[in-house]
């Protein structure tokens, strides 16, 4: 109730006085649609920020040894002709 209120006087003030009552309309469904929106885009950013973490570590922590090294050199491999 006190979040459409709020949403209400920020569209009013937002629309001017002369649109007082379309400012106070939009003000409040902006609070609806924003009660809707605002899970969803913590979910998409809390699920980008983990996704970023887990790449940040598979990056630092590669699953192969640093010094390792073929077995074969390049210049030995014979190309396809």
């Amino acid at each position: 109730m006190l979040g459409k209120l709020a949403g209400a006087w920020i569209g009013e003030k937002i629309a001017g006085r002369d649109d007082g009552a379309k400012g106070a309309i939009l003000g409040a469904g902006a609070v609806a649609v924003g009660k809707k929106l605002v899970p969803t885009l913590a979910a998409l950013a809390l699920g980008g920020w983990a996704f970023k973490k887990w790449r940040e570590h598979k990056r630092s922590h590669p699953s192969y040894p640093s010094d390792a090294e073929p077995r074969v050199s390049p210049s030995q491999t014979r190309s396809p002709s």
